[in-house]
Order: structure tokens, then C-alpha cells, then sequence
């Protein structure tokens, strides 16, 4: 189906939205660069105020007076801090909540569940986050060890590199769910002792790239990076 079949075969109302999403959509974008629920929220918020400016004007407009008649805002114009402090404001209003029902509303009358869409961002983002953080201490274990070895041999070798990515990998992964059963049969056919401690009675030889079995946990962390805006080599290299 050609483009020009497809958007005729929109309502205005569904165009309208579609528009206005699109033009909003780099708001959304900023999940990725989130550490906590609280800024989350705010992404979430500010994404929320973008729309409802084009869908609700009617009950955007006492939300935004609460917005420029905000002190703080104005003095933070241009700043990194503008989206929080705009969020923060426009929650302050007595029509923030009519705002957003409004707007959800508008949503749904067109077939969109913002809440869904926001939900799969929000847990893909909180999964990766705790992942990172349960795997750092191992990450600087790895990384400390390259780097002795680059500090006696003049660089880490290829091998070795590529080892520690699989063994981050595999630690990554026991911070998400779906990688459960992959990471339990990673763990026998390495015979992990302890699933917390895989460098523990290390053998690179069982720790084989090329076997089937490792290609679930390899895909399945790249994944998880990707729904928490992320990839496993900024994750690898932060």
C-alpha cells in the first residue's frame, strides 16, 4: 500500500494525532538518558504537556499559564534543567489532571494507549538500569584485569576482550527475567558453581562463543539494551 493510500485512509482526528506525536516525539526519546523512575516521569510528563498543547488546547491552556507565570521556569530557560522544572510547574496546577485524562482521551478515541506506549519505554529503561547496577562491580573486575594487562604487555589482547564481554554479558543477563532459563543453561555447561560468581573456577575453554547455547544470552542482553535505549558497547564502555 502506497503512502499517500495509507494517510488517506486516516480520520482527521487520527492524522491529527499522528502529527502531533511525530512532532513530540524526540521528548520521548530522552527515556534513554533516565537513571531513576523520577525522571522518567518527567520524560513522561513533558511528553504529555507537548501533546496536549496541539490535542487540548482548551485544557492545556490553564496548565500553561501555571508554566510561564513560574518564576523558576523563566529563570531557567535554555538550561538543562527546563523540562524538570516545566513538569514540575505544570503539576503544581489545579488542571494537570484534567490536562492529562483529556488527553488520554483524545488518545484512545483514535486506537493509541498512551499508557501501554509509555509502560514498554518506562520497563524496558528500569530493566536495563538494574542490570547495569547488579553487573558493575563485576564490569570493574573484568576491566581492571585488562587493564593490568595492557599495563604489562602494552595492550589487553583481542582474546582476552572478547572473553570479558562474555562473561559481562552473562552477568547482564541475570538481571532479566525473559534470559532466566538461557542463563541456567549457560551455567551447566560452563559448570558454574555459583550463577553470582561465573570467574569462579573460570574456564575459558567451556566459555565458548560459538556454542548454540550462547547466542540466546548474546542476542537476548542486545535486546534488553536496546528497550532500555541503550547497547551493550555503551554499556560495556561507560
Amino acid at each position: 500500500m502506497s503512502s499517500s493510500n495509507s494517510s488517506s485512509s486516516l480520520t482527521q482526528p487520527q492524522i491529527q494525532f499522528t502529527n502531533a506525536f511525530n512532532r513530540h516525539r524526540h521528548t520521548l526519546t530522552a527515556f534513554s538518558t533516565c537513571f531513576s523512575k523520577e525522571e522518567l516521569d518527567i520524560v513522561r510528563d513533558g511528553f504529555y504537556l507537548g501533546l496536549a498543547s496541539e490535542l487540548c488546547p482548551e485544557e492545556y491552556d490553564p496548565v500553561r499559564f501555571a508554566i510561564v507565570t513560574n518564576s523558576q521556569v523563566a529563570d531557567a530557560t535554555k538550561t538543562n534543567e527546563t523540562l524538570r522544572l516545566t513538569v514540575e510547574a505544570a503539576r503544581k496546577s489545579n488542571a494537570w489532571d484534567l490536562c492529562v485524562e483529556s488527553l488520554k482521551m483524545k488518545a484512545c478515541l483514535v486506537g493509541s494507549d498512551l499508557d501501554s506506549i509509555w509502560m514498554t519505554l518506562e520497563c524496558g529503561r528500569l530493566e536495563w538500569l538494574a542490570a547495569l547496577s547488579s553487573a558493575h562491580t563485576i564490569k570493574q573486575t573484568l576491566q581492571g584485569a585488562l587493564l593490568k594487562d595492557a599495563e604489562k604487555y602494552g595492550k589487553a589482547s583481542e582474546g582476552d576482550i572478547s572473553d570479558a564481554k562474555m562473561v559481562y554479558i552473562y552477568a547482564l543477563s541475570l538481571s532479566i527475567p525473559a534470559l532466566a532459563d538461557a542463563a541456567k543453561t549457560w551455567q551447566g555447561l560452563v559448570q558454574m558453581k555459583d550463577k553470582t560468581m561465573p570467574l569462579k573456577d573460570y574456564n575459558p575453554t567451556l566459555w565458548d562463543c560459538r556454542k548454540d547455547e550462547w547466542k540466546a544470552l548474546d542476542l537476548g542482553v542486545q535486546s534488553a539494551a536496546e528497550r532500555g535505549g541503550s547497547s551493550f558497547e555503551e554499556a560495556w564502555n561507560a
